[in-house]
C-alpha cells in the first residue's frame, strides 16, 4: 500500500515553521554564539530556507493546478508570498514589514490548493494526468 504525502500540509508546515524561526530567533540572538552557531543574519541560511519554502510550495501547488483544479489563484498568491520573501532579503530595513504579507500569502496560497482539491469534485479538464501523482 503506498502512502500518499499531503503536500499542502507539508507546505503549510514549513511556512509555519519558517514565522516561527523568524519569531523566536531574536530570542536566541544572545545565545547562539556562545555555542558557535551563527543562523542570524546568515544569507546563506535565509536563502536556503526561502529556496525549500520554493521547491515544496511550487511542487505542491502546480500537483493541485495540474491533477485537481486548474485555478491559478494559489499559484499567484504563493508567488506574491515569495516575491516578499524575497524582498525582504534586499530591503533588510522592512524586514519585520515584509515577512507578515509573506508568510499570509503562503499560507493562504497553501490552504485555498488544499480547499480547491477537496471540493473539485473530479471535475477535471482534459489535460488531467493523474497516471504521474
Amino acid at each position: 500500500m503506498r502512502s500518499k504525502i499531503n503536500w499542502d500540509a507539508l507546505g503549510i508546515s514549513a511556512s509555519v515553521i519558517c514565522a516561527i524561526h523568524c519569531a523566536v530567533l531574536p530570542l536566541f540572538m544572545a545565545s547562539l554564539p556562545l555555542f558557535g552557531i551563527n543562523i542570524i543574519e546568515n544569507v546563506a541560511f535565509e536563502l536556503g530556507m526561502i529556496f525549500l519554502a520554493f521547491v515544496i510550495g511550487i511542487y505542491s501547488l502546480y500537483h493541485g493546478y495540474k491533477s485537481h483544479h486548474h485555478k491559478k489563484l494559489p499559484i499567484l498568491l504563493f508567488a506574491a508570498g515569495i516575491f516578499f520573501l524575497v524582498l525582504k532579503q534586499v530591503l533588510l530595513e522592512y524586514h519585520t514589514l515584509l515577512l507578515v504579507p509573506a508568510v499570509i500569502f503562503i499560507i493562504a496560497a497553501h490552504i485555498i490548493n488544499y480547499r480547491y482539491c477537496r471540493s473539485h469534485n473530479h471535475a477535471h479538464a482534459e489535460d488531467c494526468d493523474h497516471d504521474h501523482y
